[in-house]
């Protein structure tokens, strides 16, 4: 989590699951090695899971584990802050 592309991840994965093409073309700025990196780490901690679909050519998503969705919560925290601090 010690990145800011990550929380980015998060927030996109929060929705949805996502293919690795409509996260690269959403997270503007991030580059192939860093969103590639990012989410095999992400999968390594358990927080990201990659599915693979047996079609050709093949297709895989990405979404968020139960571990990681338990980060909902204090998101939502960190976003309600966020916007009262933007009212200040």
């Amino acid at each position: 989590m010690g990145s800011k592309w990550k929380l980015l991840i998060i927030r996109n994965l929060l929705q949805c699951p996502w293919r690795f093409n409509e996260l690269k073309k959403n997270l503007e700025g991030i580059s192939q090695k860093v969103l590639t990196d990012s989410l095999r780490s992400m999968e390594n901690d358990g927080l990201v899971i990659r599915t693979v679909y047996p079609e050709v050519p093949p297709r895989v998503e990405y979404s968020l584990s139960e571990l990681c969705l338990t980060l909902k919560p204090i998101l939502d925290s960190m976003v309600e802050w966020g916007n009262a601090y933007k009212q200040m």
